[in-house]
């Protein structure tokens, strides 16, 4: 085992504060962030040593690149950076408020990847890295009452997706985490519920509420052994693109996956049909860039 150094976003609770824990008793180095003052202190007091905290709020982009620089001033390297902190917007679009929306994208969104750009110079001086990027099963599937949410997910995926790729050849490698439910406080204490509209009181928008409110249920997921999995991606050699974890996550990924590939196959025609007529041939370049098949 291999003694790193982590800056985890988020470290006060949830998956973050897991990840701490696990890898301070193994006798890791963590920079951990958090908004809560307070939130943190038992960790300081527990590994004074190899615990600094440092407070965060990754809407804020200037405080962002103040702590992603200090951390490694004060470091010289960070072997891996956890882009964690987050919460979940739910509602319909329509309940929604424009604070509300600004705030879920900032946070989710465009946050992680200020921290992410923050870290890369870093990342690429030291001759390679590590980044873990905290999605969600909601980055791949999208159900009624979570479109902000679900929005910022996929983004942030699109997002890490193509970083991977970006940097691979300065030897940093990008891992998107999909976590399904799990028994942290994200459900409960971690999510944000929309002022109701009444249209919506007999649609599928109801389920996501009923939920929340009621708090009836909990995530199959065990957040201790989720954190091991992702500790231990760390280790695999490439970076794993993904870590799908929970049961859960895997049968809803895999069943979205096959309805959308379902959805385009019968398309093949129809797509072909609105094809230009075909004067060259070229290759490599993506397809959303007009690089494809056709030299236009």
């Amino acid at each position: 085992m291999t003694s790193r150094t982590w800056l985890i976003t988020g470290a006060n609770s949830g998956f973050g504060r897991h990840l701490s824990e696990r890898l301070l008793s193994r006798g890791d180095r963590v920079i951990g962030t958090f908004r809560a003052d307070g939130s943190v202190e038992d960790l300081s007091a527990r590994w004074p040593d190899a615990f600094r905290a440092a407070h965060l709020d990754v809407t804020d982009p200037a405080e962002i690149t103040a702590v992603v620089d200090a951390a490694w001033a004060a470091l010289t390297r960070i072997d891996v950076v956890v882009s964690n902190a987050g919460y979940g917007l739910m509602g319909a679009a329509e309940e929604l408020t424009d604070e509300q929306m600004t705030h879920q994208i900032a946070t989710n969104l465009t946050g992680s990847i200020r921290l992410i750009r923050a870290a890369l110079p870093h990342l690429r001086r030291q001759g390679g890295g590590r980044i873990l990027q905290l999605s969600s099963v909601g980055g791949q599937v999208a159900w009624p009452g979570g479109s902000l949410y679900h929005a910022t997910k996929w983004g942030v995926e699109g997002f890490a997706d193509a970083l991977a790729g970006e940097v691979a050849p300065f030897g940093i490698g990008v891992t998107i985490v999909e976590p399904g439910g799990a028994r942290t406080n994200f459900r409960y204490g971690g999510s944000v519920l929309a002022d109701r509209i009444e249209a919506y009181n007999a649609t599928p928008v109801a389920g996501i509420r009923r939920i929340l409110t009621e708090r009836t249920t909990q995530g199959i997921g065990d957040p201790a052994l989720m954190a091991a999995a992702m500790i231990a991606s760390v280790d695999q050699d490439p970076a794993p693109r993904r870590l799908v974890l929970g049961s859960d996550a895997y049968q809803a990924i895999e069943g979205a996956l096959k309805a959308r590939l379902a959805d385009v196959r019968g398309q093949r025609e129809s797509a072909e049909e609105t094809d230009a007529p075909l004067e060259g041939v070229t290759t490599g370049g993506p397809a959303g860039l007009d690089a494809g098949k056709r030299d236009r």
